[in-house]
């Protein structure tokens, strides 16, 4: 049985989880309106892993004799000035979802509920991948500055980012 409060705060999760997947369809159509498909395709991906992020938490709170409850997503910003911005914006927002991830470590932990714990460490070693990623690409962009050719490159390079079903749903079988 799920300790209420922890599955509380799962339930923030999920809404939060679902907002990241919201922001980061924003951000690929974006991209894709100015011209940068393989940018555009790198967001896209984000916008499936935090579906699936969303999809795995759910799984878990009936799996624990939890009940979902599915909130209303809040708007999301639809314009970044450049890439450099968007992937800015991504590195803040993912160093937000981490806090909120170790937030709901915490309570699991008050709570003595260990399997909480358990199935939260797969979230917590993704989000030192996530922020890893988006720092990558600040750097990167940063390096490339207004050359347009590197920027080109980038873009292709993005563009051959394939989708892959994080592991705790693959396992779910």
């Amino acid at each position: 049985m799920l300790i209420k409060k922890v599955e509380e705060a799962i339930n923030a999760q999920i809404n939060a989880e679902f907002w990241s997947a919201y922001l980061y369809l924003s951000m690929s159509m974006h991209f894709a309106n100015k011209g940068y498909a393989g940018i555009a395709n790198w967001f896209a991906i984000q916008f499936k892993e935090e579906q699936d992020h969303a999809t795995i938490f759910m799984n878990y709170v009936n799996s624990r004799d939890g009940k979902v409850l599915l909130a209303p997503i809040d708007a999301v910003d639809t314009e970044w000035a450049s890439p450099l911005d968007a992937f800015k914006a991504t590195l803040a927002h993912e160093q937000k979802v981490t806090s909120l991830i170790n937030n709901i470590f915490s309570v699991a932990v008050e709570e003595k509920d260990y399997a909480t714990q358990n199935m939260l460490q797969w979230f917590i070693n993704e989000q030192v991948e996530e922020e890893d990623t988006a720092r990558g690409y600040i750097d990167a962009l940063e390096k490339i500055g207004d050359n347009g050719y590197g920027l080109y490159m980038l873009d292709k390079e993005l563009a051959t980012r394939t989708y892959t079903t994080p592991t705790p749903l693959a396992s779910k079988e």
